[in-house]
């Protein structure tokens, strides 16, 4: 029987979740009898081109996975089935808990090329199981809320709404977005299902449809004031943006005596700053002042930079698609490594891969305003001026304490306000100094004289 894919529930996910080699791999450890403990770290190589910084995003659900690790009968029945494992292997998989250690940057925090975000430390092959999965929720996560924090950055006075489950890649897409949006500063989500499990707040107005199965725009209007009379914000953009808007001035009174005050309007089409300059003149004319302009359709960090720099009096924005696929990066170029076995430094000397082997750390250092200045990397045991940013958050298995989403946005907004300036007014590009301390290079230099070809 497959397992069932139950986005409502724990959105970790199976332990087959995973890509095949790490099993044939496992299978190899086993009957050479490997079993030492491994040091692995999750890190991005470098930077693309329209990303100044990364926000570090997924943790949470990293640790449900690692904390629920197991293979249920059904699962190892269907490894059986395939032929590809023998049963002193299967019997192994059968008892496989993660045991292991971990060490991460909260969530939230800011994180450059080359400083691990995550260090798990556990036997080898417990270590190894785990990759394809944690690449997998970190990933996702951290891409989003990097994207995500940009547009905080550009528009931190507004309503920001992610708009974007419909075009995510899948449900569960969909609902890590929303988090990880909402952790970087976003307003809330319109993803009704991140508001019940995630505890998101919800923003939500109405389709051109409805207004299209109405007869008239005037009726379609009073008919959703009065379904929702607390949250009367409508689309005014189905036919005539302008002319919706003096219907919106013109339904007003009649809905003011009902006691119904429409809170705002919203826009998803055409020039959006034109119409907003245009609907605001109306509206504030028909003694609509109070009124909110609610923009969406196609956003980003740069229509929106563009749109308040021209001055448009728009109070919110609903972003979707480019956000929640991240599409001018849809891809970070990181990986998860493997740093030390059984008590020596290990390292990959691929050509334009090569890793600094060691358990590491990385500290960071500020000026006197607080703003951020300089990053380290170096070994774990390596003490250097500054903040050590990476945690324990997991011992033996269990975790320390769960940040509540309120505390991570807290910590995120924090360490938004620490950019040097041109990364908070997004000029790119711009080299953030990462250094590499001499003790990484000692070590690898040494590891390169010990690796046997």
């Amino acid at each position: 029987m497959n397992p069932p894919l139950n986005p409502a529930g724990n959105l970790a996910g199976s332990a087959l979740l995973t890509d095949l080699y790490q099993l044939t791999m496992l299978q190899g450890y086993h009957d050479s009898g490997m079993e030492d403990v491994a040091v692995f770290e999750f890190f991005v190589r470098k930077l693309r081109s329209g990303r100044g910084f990364l926000m570090a995003a997924g943790l949470e659900q990293s640790l449900q996975f690692l904390e629920g690790l197991r293979f249920s009968p059904d699962e190892l029945a269907w490894l059986a089935s395939t032929g590809r494992f023998n049963n002193g292997f299967l019997a192994q998989l059968e008892t496989l808990r993660f045991t292991g250690d971990v060490h991460a940057m909260p969530e939230g925090t800011v994180f450059f090329p080359n400083e691990p975000i995550l260090r798990v430390t556990a036997p080898i092959a417990q270590a190894q199981l785990v990759e394809t999965r944690l690449i997998n929720l970190l990933h996702f996560q951290t891409l989003i809320a990097s994207k995500a924090a940009r547009m905080v950055l550009v528009a931190p006075d507004k309503l920001l709404v992610d708009f974007g489950l419909r075009r995510a890649h899948g449900a569960e897409a969909g609902l890590l977005a929303a988090r990880a949006s909402y952790l970087a500063g976003f307003t809330g989500t319109a993803t009704v299902q991140a508001g019940m499990q995630l505890g998101i707040p919800l923003f939500g107005t109405m389709a051109h449809s409805f207004v299209q199965a109405h007869d008239g725009e005037m009726l379609a209007f009073e008919h959703f004031a009065h379904a929702q009379p607390d949250n009367v914000v409508l689309l005014i953009d189905t036919y005539d943006t302008e002319e919706g808007a003096r219907k919106v001035v013109a339904l007003a009174p009649q809905l003011e005596r009902s006691g119904i005050r429409i809170k705002g309007v919203r826009i998803d089409s055409g020039n959006l700053a034109d119409h907003a300059r245009q609907v605001r003149r109306i509206l504030d004319a028909g003694g609509l002042q109070h009124a909110t302009i609610f923009a969406s359709g196609d956003l980003d960090e740069y229509l929106l930079r563009d749109m308040l720099a021209s001055g448009a009096p728009v109070d919110g924005f609903g972003i979707g698609t480019r956000m929640d696929t991240s599409s001018d990066v849809p891809y970070l170029d990181c990986a998860y490594k493997l740093q030390e076995y059984a008590g020596k430094a290990r390292r990959k000397r691929s050509e334009g891969k090569q890793t600094w082997p060691g358990r590491k750390q990385v500290y960071r250092s500020h000026d006197a305003d607080g703003r951020m200045t300089a990053d380290v990397v170096t070994l774990e045991g390596d003490a250097q001026p500054g903040e050590p940013l990476l945690v324990p958050v997991m011992r033996a298995g269990q975790r320390h304490a769960t940040a509540t989403l309120a505390d991570i946005r807290s910590h995120a907004a924090t360490c938004l306000a620490r950019l040097p300036e041109p990364l908070r007014q997004l000029q790119e590009p711009y080299n953030y100094r990462v250094e590499i301390a001499r003790a990484l290079h000692e070590l690898a230099a040494q590891v390169d004289r010990n690796i046997s070809f």
